[in-house]
């Protein structure tokens, strides 16, 4: 798993500060948080907005548990300490020092998978006395550095006399090594939440700034690689340390702000209209500043700041993007930004590979047939509740390698056209995430005779199956056995009965053929979803029956069952859910059942797949774009809504 720093000041992130992660919510103080959150009072540019929610996992003994917060994890409750805000310089200050390229060991010969680095950390190297902390110029004094409370004196030792074998400086085993090794070493310094929960982190990367011209460079490029944003004062504080050292912009591979939130330090659109901190000229400004940036990941809460000028930057002026994430924007300026671009003459092959326009409701059907045909590596594709049609859907190019595709709640799509482009299109025959689900009350994409001609054309290469809200027969469940031997997850569809799912674990009773039972192959679910059937249609005997295969211990792997949020309370109180080696835990608007570990078991698989980049939990709602940890609202898209 890889954690994101926070961009707090040079070498010093923002420590986290939310009490509310040091201990894991039971389901009761998870309603009461959802009850406190929808007392509070709503400023009027709000309304129509869904209120801030930071999701995490909770990294404890059981499943699905997570951690909600209004706040996101990298904010501070105290603005006194959050950042001393710098007046842009003057356009004369801002000069671009030499930059070096320092090529993989392992392509010497590669332009593309090296990295840069600016002066400062190479043959330029004057010490870390140019180095900003908190708004001041540090001197090279120790005293300096404890007066500003960066690091703790320790009791004078007596210094060691050089030995004969001791090497010379620069030349160290540890300064010796490529950049590929040293920079994730680093990297595993790096804290994401502190032990305390409110202590400073990352100190230990300070003193590594200070230690040899190796290390600065590793460090600094450790610090800067991933940028974290979680309100507008830290970008502006980010941005006013690129402009004053510019080559640093160098070496941001990714702008992440998932976990921006507007409200942690302004009430009202017109105060934070007034500061000024995160515009789209300032965005604009930053993107020219940051030249090899890879990863772009924006929500809901900066939608009003992705203009047309910052959308032609992205597509047109980043020739190294790879990944670009607009979640839940869907504000009319950002549409009309959308809609204005794709007006434009496009290049004809685009750098990006990953995209997700998640819960982008309004946007017009051009800006899908517009921008899919010109993804030619295209590996993963997030759509889902968009107006994409069948159309932009087969224009894909057959060169892209498509192995994340969400395509639930599109209205647009027809279930032929889609079964044609699973089974058919070169682009999707090393599927590994698959969803097509749908809320049956209003859409349904997939009958009895689409799933006969569905099934069997997955791939094997399949590991996550959602076919949430597809009318289904007992019949499929002989084409799901042999999806069952390398899935780990499975969303089902209506009308199918407890007996029926059964047969998934366990060779059929009644059959007179003995071979199914000796060449019967154990299946590889970890999470079965069955959030389709209302608290009415569920028959909660079966489920419950100490005979039923699901609950049993030799269903296992299998670990977590989803269920209606509606069965909540009454799976709580039920003794049969425990004596089973269950329990039941809520979040948002979902529930699930989940097995509980015992020791005797081992150690408990930590859910972390390479294909769930980062996360750990199961049931995901929204593919991820790059791999980190879950978090702010990209944790509340992928495991606190329904669909």
């Amino acid at each position: 798993m890889v954690t994101t720093p926070v961009f707090s000041g040079f070498g010093k992130p923002e420590p986290t500060f939310s009490k509310e992660f040091k201990s894991s919510p039971t389901p009761t103080t998870a309603r009461m948080h959802q009850r406190q959150g929808s007392l509070r009072e709503i400023s009027p540019d709000q309304s129509g907005r869904s209120s801030f929610s930071s999701v995490r996992e909770n990294d404890s003994d059981l499943a699905q548990t997570f951690t909600s917060t209004k706040v996101s994890s990298y904010s501070r409750l105290s603005d006194d300490e959050a950042v001393d805000d710098l007046p842009t310089p003057p356009p004369e200050m801002a000069t671009m020092t030499t930059t070096q390229f320092r090529p993989p060991m392992t392509r010497p010969h590669s332009r593309l998978h090296g990295s840069w680095f600016p002066a400062v950390a190479a043959d330029g190297f004057e010490g870390w006395k140019q180095i900003d902390v908190r708004g001041k110029t540090a001197s090279r004094s120790f005293g300096d550095l404890q007066a500003l409370k960066i690091v703790w004196s320790t009791p004078a030792s007596p210094s060691k006399p050089k030995g004969p074998r001791r090497p010379p400086p620069g030349q160290a085993p540890i300064e010796r090594l490529p950049l590929e090794l040293l920079g994730p070493i680093i990297e595993l310094l790096m804290l994401d939440i502190p032990p305390n929960g409110i202590s400073a982190r990352n100190v230990d990367l300070m003193s590594l700034l200070l230690t040899s011209r190796t290390l600065h460079t590793a460090t600094l490029h450790a610090l800067y690689r991933n940028i974290t944003i979680p309100h507008s004062r830290i970008f502006r504080k980010f941005l006013n340390h690129l402009t004053l050292n510019q080559e640093l912009g160098t070496i941001v591979r990714r702008l992440d702000f998932s976990h921006f939130n507007p409200t942690t330090l302004f009430s009202t659109a017109s105060e934070r209209a007034t500061t000024q901190n995160l515009t789209p000229e300032t965005l604009s400004q930053c993107l020219q500043l940051t030249p090899f940036l890879r990863e772009f990941l924006a929500q809901e809460y900066i939608d009003d700041e992705i203009d047309e000028g910052v959308l032609q930057k992205l597509f047109f002026g980043m020739e190294r993007l790879k990944a670009l994430d607009f979640t839940g924007c869907s504000s009319p300026e950002f549409k009309n930004a959308m809609t204005a671009i794709v007006s434009r003459e496009w290049p004809e092959m685009l750098s990006i590979t990953r995209l997700s326009l998640h819960k982008c409701i309004n946007l017009p059907t051009e800006v899908f047939t517009t921008i899919l045909p010109r993804l030619c590596n295209l590996t993963h594709l997030d759509v889902a509740g968009t107006r994409i049609t069948d159309e932009a859907l087969q224009s894909i190019p057959h060169t892209a390698r498509i192995t994340h595709l969400n395509l639930a709640k599109c209205k647009g799509l027809t279930s032929e056209n889609v079964i044609d482009f699973i089974k058919n299109h070169p682009a999707a025959k090393s599927l590994v995430c698959l969803s097509l689900a749908s809320d049956a009350r209003s859409h349904q994409l997939l009958d009895e005779d689409d799933l006969d001609q569905l099934l069997p054309a997955l791939p094997s290469s399949l590991r996550s199956l959602s076919l949430k809200g597809s009318r289904m027969d007992a019949s499929h469940i002989d084409a799901l056995r042999p999806l069952t031997k390398h899935l780990e997850e499975l969303a089902l569809g209506r009308r199918l009965k407890i007996g029926d799912i059964e047969r998934l674990f366990r060779p059929d009773e009644n059959d007179d053929d003995m071979s199914m039972e000796i060449d019967w192959e154990p299946h590889t679910l970890k999470y079965l979803d069955i959030s389709d059937y209302a608290a009415t249609e569920l028959d909660l005997g079966a489920l419950l029956n100490s005979r039923s295969s699901i609950m049993e211990k030799y269903s296992a792997p299998l670990e977590v069952i989803e269920v209606i949020d509606d069965l909540y309370t009454r799976l709580s109180k039920s003794p049969t859910v425990q004596r089973s080696g269950w329990t039941v835990t809520e979040f948002g608007s979902r529930a699930w059942l989940v097995r509980v570990h015992s020791p005797d078991d081992g150690p408990r698989d930590s859910g972390l797949r390479s294909w769930k980049m980062g996360a750990s939990f199961w049931g995901m709602r929204k593919i991820p774009m790059a791999t980190q940890e879950v978090g702010g609202m990209y944790g509340s898209y992928m495991f606190k809504r329904k669909l």
